[in-house]
């Protein structure tokens, strides 16, 4: 999903992770949910805010 921008898979994914029973994917799951528009969006739009990361990495070394 991260690579291909296929966030249309998201719902289905998190169906798999609760079926799993893994024990500390709930919580994680739960976060996802809150905000799902927005983590959808993330995963299926090519915009990154990469660069912005960066530059608040080195401003952070400095």
């Amino acid at each position: 999903m991260l690579t291909q921008l296929q966030g249309d898979q998201l719902p289905q994914w998190i169906k798999a992770v609760r079926a799993d029973g893994l024990p500390s994917f709930p919580a994680f799951v739960n976060g996802l949910e809150g905000d799902l528009a927005a983590v959808t969006a993330g995963l299926t739009l090519p915009w990154s805010s990469g660069i912005v990361d960066r530059i608040k990495m080195v401003k952070r070394q400095m």
